[in-house]
């Protein structure tokens, strides 16, 4: 569920942020995959097989749009500058 969740955002942000390159995009479904395993694992206790909280889901999905946001946001501070 996490994966889905991490990858599906990492492609919105894409789609939202209007990026055309196929490897930004991959980089940025990367960001969001790895970025809601570790904070929905945290949260979770570690537990990969386990049942998922509806909390480490909430707390991955947060963490997710925060790290894509800032990443845009670092992305375009450098392609202005």
């Amino acid at each position: 569920m996490l994966i889905v969740l991490g990858t599906t955002l990492g492609w919105l942000s894409s789609i939202i942020a209007r990026t055309e390159e196929p490897g930004e995009i991959l980089r940025q479904a990367a960001a969001g995959l790895l970025v809601a395993l570790i904070s929905g694992l945290l949260v979770n206790g570690g537990v990969v097989l386990g049942g998922l909280s509806l909390v480490a889901l909430g707390v991955a999905l947060a963490a997710t749009v925060g790290a894509l946001v800032l990443y845009h946001a670092v992305i375009r501070r450098q392609v202005g500058a």
